[in-house]
């Protein structure tokens, strides 16, 4: 964030609680360009965000207002600065459905606590397709009011050019064009007169006293129920069994049906047209941020997209005549390329404690966290002080130090147990830390060397960060 922005933001929280600020901390980044910092007093905290879009600002403050009306779960907005472009809202924690779900799923197995926050969940979705789209001002809908065709073939083209073409599918454009104009024409028979959210996943509902609160909703429009429903059990790396998603598809159904005529049958039809589509939307997304931009924790999203498009042509095929894209889906779960996306990938920091650690871009969490601060400190010698871990002296000078040696001998075997336990259950990143007072000696060289230890004894891909060194470079 610009700090000419996170100063505003500081005073804006000063004059609307009336305390002076004690701590910031920035928060992680979502798939959108808003920013976010968690700001503290001596009682009172809130999230300050920036954001340079100002349509979509727009869209979100004038929802926030209508939601907040109709008494649905989303955060306040406390204060703003329009010109600036800047907001301080509500502070709902930092648990969200995302990491409650790593937190309490055991493998495969949904425990009842799970599935009753995912059922509290699409319980509430109802309430804020039916209620939250009452009198809203669509008008305020950026990029645009609904969900339309228009939209549709957006994300059908993002899935076509940055996710088809970047990984090299071949197809005949004309045809799949042809399949993704009888595609819409299916998916625009369902009624349409409802707030679509747009981006409804687990990373974007947040866990307060047990009860789901809304965020990120900037994108929504007028659309179809069902395309929020499957953004949710679709959501790739949350990965739900089949049967809970049959399952929470029941829940949602009784409780539509309180208030709006179903016809089960054609909703289910449709709803499956839905997921096909929020799929190919994700999957260009993931080919945009992944391959294009090259951030690699969004092509580890892939194999779950994929697994999902297996079960899918198996167990709910589309009943449309549309054989180019069905040969394109089923291209993409033999793909060769693809496949080899879904090998562990281990990231390994050195960092000074001074900072503090480093923050899991994963989103995963967990991991390792190892204090080299025991080990004999080459710094403070003269002739270190200049020179890293990555040096030959600094090398030289560990390879004699026994206890370099059994602190590294103790990571290897624990590290190792972990990396056979993630290859065999199909996880896709860890995090390994190694922290010492000024990260340049005893945390570098032990990064190394794990690294070095871990791509000859293992298929795992390793990203390797000296953080302190890179922010004295750059």
């Amino acid at each position: 964030m610009q700090l000419d922005k996170q100063h505003l933001l500081m005073e804006l929280f000063t004059k609307w609680s009336g305390q002076e600020v004690e701590s910031i901390s920035t928060q992680p980044p979502s798939g959108s360009y808003r920013e976010y910092i968690r700001i503290s007093g001596s009682s009172k905290s809130a999230l300050g965000v920036y954001n340079a879009d100002t349509k979509e600002n727009d869209a979100y403050l004038g929802f926030t207002d209508h939601f907040i009306e109709q008494g649905l779960r989303v955060p306040k907005v406390y204060t703003r600065m329009n010109a600036e472009n800047i907001y301080l809202i509500e502070d709902l924690g930092t648990i969200t459905l995302f990491d409650y779900l790593q937190k309490t799923r055991i493998e495969e197995v949904f425990p009842d606590e799970l599935i009753e926050v995912y059922q509290k969940t699409v319980r509430e979705l109802v309430q804020f397709q039916l209620k939250g789209g009452k009198g809203l001002n669509y008008d305020l809908c950026y990029p645009r009011k609904a969900f339309d065709r228009q939209s549709m073939h957006w994300d059908l083209s993002y899935f076509k050019y940055y996710f088809l073409k970047l990984a090299q599918i071949s197809f005949d454009e004309q045809k799949l064009e042809d399949d993704f104009n009888t595609l819409m024409d299916y998916l625009l028979s369902a009624e349409q007169n409802f707030f679509l959210y747009r981006d409804f996943q687990s990373r974007n509902i947040m866990l307060k006293d047990g009860e789901p609160w809304f965020i990120d909703f900037q994108g929504g429009r007028k659309g179809a129920l069902q395309y929020d429903l499957a953004s949710l059990l679709y959501d790739g790396k949350a990965d739900l069994p089949n049967d809970v998603r049959e399952g929470l598809l029941q829940t949602y159904l009784t409780e539509l049906k309180k208030y709006h005529k179903v016809d089960e049958t054609e909703f289910s039809h449709l709803f499956y047209a839905h997921v096909y589509i929020r799929i190919m939307q994700a999957m260009g997304a993931y080919g945009f941020r992944g391959f294009y931009e090259k951030k690699e924790h969004f092509l580890k999203s892939i194999p779950y997209a994929l697994k999902n498009i297996t079960k899918l042509l198996q167990n709910n095929p589309l009943p449309l005549e549309i054989p180019e894209l069905t040969k394109v889906l089923r291209s993409l779960t033999q793909n060769e390329k693809l496949k080899q996306i879904n090998s562990l990938t281990v990231t390994i920091n050195s960092f000074s404690y001074k900072r503090g650690i480093p923050f899991d871009m994963s989103g995963n969490g967990g991991g390792f966290v190892f204090d080299c601060r025991a080990i004999h400190n080459p710094g403070r010698y003269e002739a270190y002080k200049q020179i890293t871990g990555k040096d030959q002296p600094v090398i030289d000078f560990f390879e004699k130090e026994p206890e370099m040696h059994e602190f590294l001998d103790g990571v290897y075997n624990m590290v190792s147990k972990s990396v056979e336990k993630y290859i065999s259950r199909g996880f896709k990143h860890l995090m390994v830390n190694f922290g010492c007072t000024g990260g340049q000696h005893r945390s570098v060289y032990s990064a190394e060397n794990l690294a070095k230890y871990l791509k000859e004894k293992y298929a795992v891909s390793i990203k390797l960060k000296h953080v302190e060194q890179e922010i004295k470079k750059g």
